[in-house]
């Protein structure tokens, strides 16, 4: 397999199929082995544990109990089902019935403490319940839909039509030039950042573009310059709220960079021994993107070409 980013490698069975029964997925659901994480708001309940941190389980019965009509179905785990429940509201859980489970985490603090495993399970429960929070009406003909499938699908009960969660493809590439006496890699700043906090580039894919177009065109829109060649690096599920980042590594023309000022408002081109000490955290005036971010992997790889 290719490069693997934290919120992939999902080790549930999905189930695609039989979830769309609705007598199997009662049964699924009737199951004393059934079990369900906790998440408040998008964060995931986090458990200390002696192995570190974990996401914190409950059965299904008892999630049930708490927070009625509000679950999704995630999958198997070794043929027992897994389902998450979300809370809403202001009023943290844990000073309630949750109270000595554990702890909640906002959902990139988790990415950074959670296996792999954990965090890709809570990763895709975050974005089903973002879904299924914004789309409760059917936008062919605006009547209230209803939830089947364990979550996955909603049907609207007056004109048939089915609706199901949308994921957002997103070109994220680090523009590198290799004309100068040295090879050197372009990061990008957005004034909403941390200081010092720069990163890859970034955009949404447009309806009737190639991801090749897209990274073109964003690029060019951002920085001024015009890809040459791209090459795919890795992909990384993003549930903020549901995105699919589309990691590449994009060869340009030349070192002319321009930050547009809306998108960007400053650029820095890197040296691989400049990049090296951004990911190494020793840069006395660059931050890197957060490990858990595809953009620090994509800089990494870039880095360890050299």
């Amino acid at each position: 397999m290719a490069h693997q980013n934290i919120f992939s490698g999902n080790p549930l069975d999905r189930a695609g199929d039989l979830r769309n029964d609705s007598e199997w997925l009662a049964e699924q659901e009737a199951n004393p082995e059934a079990k369900a994480m906790v998440l408040w708001e998008g964060r995931p309940l986090v458990e200390e544990t002696a192995e570190g941190p974990r996401l914190t389980w409950l059965s299904l019965k008892h999630a049930r109990d708490i927070v009625p009509d509000r679950d999704v179905f995630l999958g198997l785990w070794k043929e027992a089902p897994v389902f998450a429940i979300e809370f809403e509201g202001s009023i943290d859980p844990t000073n309630g019935p949750l109270g000595g489970l554990g702890v909640f985490h906002e959902m990139r603090g988790a990415a950074a403490i959670l296996p792999a495993g954990d965090a890709a399970m809570a990763g895709g429960a975050k974005s089903l319940f973002d879904w299924r929070r914004k789309h409760g009406f059917c936008a062919n003909c605006g009547t209230l839909s209803e939830t089947t499938s364990g979550g996955w699908k909603r049907r609207c009960p007056a004109c048939g039509t089915e609706h199901f969660p949308r994921v957002d493809p997103v070109t994220i590439m680090l523009p590198v030039y290799k004309g100068g006496p040295e090879p050197i890699c372009l990061l990008g700043r957005q004034a909403a950042w941390p200081v010092g906090r720069m990163s890859a580039l970034a955009g949404f894919l447009e309806p009737g573009e190639s991801i090749e177009e897209a990274c073109a065109r964003e690029v060019k829109e951002e920085a001024g310059l015009t890809v040459v060649a791209t090459a795919y690096h890795s992909s990384q599920p993003w549930p903020f709220p549901s995105q699919l980042m589309i990691g590449l590594i994009a060869e340009v023309s030349d070192d002319q960079a321009r930050p547009d000022q809306t998108e960007l408002e400053s650029v820095a081109w890197l040296t691989r021994a400049e990049a090296k000490a951004v990911i190494a955290g020793e840069h006395p005036t660059i931050q890197a993107p957060p490990p858990f971010a595809i953009a620090h992997s994509l800089i990494k790889a870039w880095v360890e070409e050299g």
